[in-house]
């Protein structure tokens, strides 16, 4: 009865531990990266700058987090940070669109 509980629990733990490794991010988000680069050079061409500023800066801010994070083999955090980039990027762009449309 004792070695069949062992036997359990180092099952278990061993399916932790495989949860737990698979949970890791071990590839660089390099699609990501490339979809903030891309939005925000977008935003920037509408007119981001002059209209939509804040936005357009918060972007280039979680760009720049996100290749901290990618340098220091932080994939998960560098990934957050990219696609917050590219939300902040598509914000500048919609904001700088219905600027200039009203001009």
């Amino acid at each position: 009865m004792q070695a069949t509980g062992i036997h359990t629990l180092l099952k278990g733990l061993a399916l932790a531990v495989l949860l737990a490794l698979s949970a890791c991010e071990t590839t660089p988000p390099a699609q990501e990266m490339s979809d903030a680069r891309q939005a925000i050079a977008v935003a920037r061409e509408a007119g981001a700058a002059e209209y939509a500023a804040f936005h357009l800066k918060a972007a280039e801010d979680y760009l720049e987090s996100a290749k901290r994070a990618l340098n220091d083999g932080e994939y998960a955090e560098a990934r957050r940070d990219a696609k917050h980039a590219k939300m902040k990027a598509l914000d500048a762009l919609r904001e700088a669109e219905s600027s200039t449309s009203k001009d």
